[in-house]
């Protein structure tokens, strides 16, 4: 009897890589166009698949936003994964973090706008507010060697994060590494900041 495994394999290659073009595509009409200009048949165009695979892959427009959002916290999950990696003290994590936060604003300004206009839809179609707060589900999952937080510190911190990506976006020069992390350092670790300011000893 002849195996069709491989048959069936490359069936399921070729969708997977025509599901990554699709969500790759979609980020890219939200980073040009907006969230006004999802649908159907931009989608198909911009990632260069017949009309009815958008249809096939995704049994809606949110479904396709929902998806795009989770894809952008996977990213978001190997950069944080790779900060772990490269800080070896509490001290070195504002830092890691402004350096990450200057590279979304500066290198990859498109894709982080784009992030952002999904993130904010979710306060308006509820379908996409499990994806959208995703991300800091899991970040909170890295703070203190994976025991988490407290509560309100987190929303403080993650507060200041949107804070300061929303402000960088709309300024015409964005802040530096150094000047994020100034106030990272602050939020994160406020004790030695007022310190190095001399306001306590």
């Amino acid at each position: 009897m002849t195996s069709r495994a491989p048959e069936t394999d490359g069936r399921r290659a070729k969708g997977a890589r025509r599901r990554r073009a699709i969500v790759d595509a979609t980020l890219r009409v939200v980073a040009r166009d907006g969230v006004a200009g999802v649908s159907h048949r931009n989608i198909a165009r911009e990632a260069g698949v017949p009309a009815a695979s958008v249809g096939y892959y995704f049994d809606s427009i949110d479904d396709l936003l929902v998806a795009t959002l989770l894809d952008s916290v996977e990213v978001l999950i190997a950069e944080i994964d790779r900060m772990t990696g490269e800080v070896a003290s509490n001290e070195q994590w504002p830092g890691a973090v402004a350096r990450m936060l200057a590279r979304m604003i500066d290198e990859h300004r498109e894709r982080t706008l784009a992030e952002y206009e999904l993130y904010l839809l979710a306060a308006r179609r509820p379908a996409l507010r499990p994806a959208a707060r995703r991300w800091i589900e899991v970040a909170t999952g890295y703070v203190n060697g994976g025991e988490g937080g407290d509560p309100p510190a987190m929303r403080a911190f993650f507060a200041t994060i949107d804070g300061l990506m929303m402000q960088a976006l709309v300024a015409d020069e964005p802040p530096t590494a150094e000047e994020l992390e100034a106030s990272l350092r602050y939020v994160m670790q406020p004790e030695s900041y007022l310190r190095s300011l001399g306001v306590i000893s």
